[in-house]
């Protein structure tokens, strides 16, 4: 696969032609209503299974959606039928950043034949693609073999230590404005805002147009640019709780640019900590 991005039209025309799997990854973003679960009964792509985000989570870590253990995403992943030669395609219902987590998750645990389709259901729809309502039908459990990348991961000791020594590591951090820069509160209680000592700022919704599609490789590699990422540079994406930070990878991706990983803990770890170094900007 050349691109791991895929528009409505192409997968239109390679779903008549061949077995790609659709997975429906929506999760719930911080202030958003829907409900994943009753929007994947009222349309979902045929043949689609739900990919929930909340199942491919580590049960046993407090903090929110953290990754799994090879063995926990091997399970789910064998319960919707999916082998490491299975094509996958994840889409959303419209918000994206869930998507890019879901593939993320992919791809940390060696999934290669795996793409996001560009600006998800609502792109399909608008293209002419069909759609199914109901509960999706049940498939035969599969054996899932997984094969850790860990070049997509990074946890609170190596951020310490980057925040620490510096270096020429960029971590992009894709929260808004007003919480990194700590003049606007965090959704979850009892967390300061602000950033991390050296990050940058990037909001994830300033890679994708106003149609929620993601903007052409050479317009994603200015927003980098200006946001102090240039060439292979390494690269590391954070959010708040490791949902939002996966667009950002997902773009760094199909800009051709450097590893980039993705900081699991987020900010619902990193604020959490005793001690922890925060920063904040245009203070009053």
């Amino acid at each position: 696969m050349s691109s791991p991005l895929i528009s409505s039209r192409e997968l239109i025309a390679a779903r008549a032609t061949r077995a790609i799997v659709a997975l429906d990854a929506t999760a719930k973003l911080p202030g958003e209503q829907t409900d994943p679960e009753k929007k994947l009964l009222e349309t979902h792509l045929p043949g689609a299974r739900r990919f929930d985000i909340e199942l491919f989570s580590d049960p046993e870590n407090p903090l929110p959606h953290m990754a799994p253990s090879a063995a926990g995403f091997a399970r789910q992943a064998g319960r919707l039928g999916l082998t490491r030669d299975t094509e996958i395609v994840f889409y959303d219902q419209g918000n994206i950043a869930s998507s890019c987590r879901a593939w993320w998750l992919a791809r940390l645990f060696g999934h290669e034949r795996v793409r996001i389709l560009d600006g998800g259901l609502p792109a399909w729809r608008n293209a002419g693609g069909s759609v199914e309502a109901g509960v999706p039908a049940p498939v035969p459990e599969a054996r899932y073999e997984t094969r850790l990348n860990t070049r997509f991961l990074k946890g609170l000791g190596d951020m310490l230590a980057l925040c620490a020594g510096g270096g020429e590591t960029a971590i992009l951090d894709a929260r808004s404005r007003g919480r990194f820069d700590g003049t606007a509160p965090e959704p979850r209680p009892g967390l300061s805002s602000g950033h991390m000592p050296g990050a940058a700022n990037l909001p994830f919704g300033e890679l994708l147009t106003e149609e929620r599609l993601f903007l052409p490789p050479d317009v994603l590699r200015q927003r980098f640019a200006k946001a102090g990422v240039h060439g292979n540079m390494p690269l590391v994406a954070t959010c708040g709780s490791g949902m939002t930070a996966a667009a950002i990878v997902f773009g760094a991706e199909i800009a051709g640019l450097g590893p980039a990983s993705l900081y699991d803990g987020s900010w619902a770890e990193w604020a959490a900590m005793p001690g922890a170094p925060i920063e904040k900007t245009n203070q009053a």
